[in-house]
């Protein structure tokens, strides 16, 4: 197999990003850049996130989930605290979010420590759920082998029944982590691969210090 690429190019030329017209704040330029995205570009789910992980097996992973909420704390999801991805925070919660709009030529990119969320707020965003979303944080015990989808379908009916006329409770293994950001780099695609690249790094001091970057 040899399949050549070369040729795949595209010229970035929507918008621009300069230390001029930004926050001081990264967290205030994420909020920013998100409402405009969501309002002004089709990015289907412009809450998907790539999360990258340390392994149990130290090798690097990286798999989109979606963002529920930032504050000005951080960056928080939901997952499995018991699953492949569940394990790998919880023994090394230094971890990377990135998020790339490519209609609208933007990208972020996050490295921050993780950390789970106050239980009551994993309860109540549990409760918030779809019911069937509920069944499937019981049904899935993820990242686990499974025989095949039959497994899967015959718990899940299983599920359905017993919990018919039942509030379905949070699992204890399900739940949130919130992602404090310790650096924040902003991408904006710029004609001839100049693009602009603007990073914050939180100093000793907790401050946020802006830098630019080459492209």
């Amino acid at each position: 197999m040899n399949t050549d690429l070369g040729n795949y190019r595209k010229s970035y030329e929507k918008q621009e990003l300069l230390e001029a017209n930004i926050s001081d704040n990264p967290l205030e330029v994420f909020q920013k850049w998100f409402h405009e995205v969501d309002a002004n570009f089709d990015e289907g789910e412009t809450n998907a996130m790539t999360i990258s992980t340390i392994g149990l097996d130290g090798f690097p992973k990286s798999r989109v989930v979606l963002l529920k909420k930032f504050t000005h704390e951080g960056f928080i999801f939901y997952t499995n605290y018991e699953s492949e991805k569940g394990k790998a925070i919880l023994n090394n919660p230094n971890v990377c979010l990135s998020f790339f709009w490519p209609k609208a030529e933007r990208q972020v990119i996050i490295k921050g420590v993780a950390e789970k969320i106050a239980p009551n707020m994993s309860d109540g965003y549990f409760e918030s759920r779809p019911h069937g979303s509920q069944l499937g944080a019981l049904v899935s015990h993820q990242s686990e082998v499974v025989k095949n989808r039959d497994v899967l379908e015959a718990n899940l009916r299983q599920l359905e029944e017993d919990y018919k006329e039942k509030a379905i409770p949070r699992p204890a293994y399900w739940g949130g982590f919130i992602v404090k950001p310790v650096s924040m780099e902003f991408w904006q695609g710029r004609p001839n691969r100049l693009h602009d690249r603007i990073r914050f790094t939180l100093n000793e001091e907790f401050d946020w210090v802006m830098e630019r970057l080459s492209p």
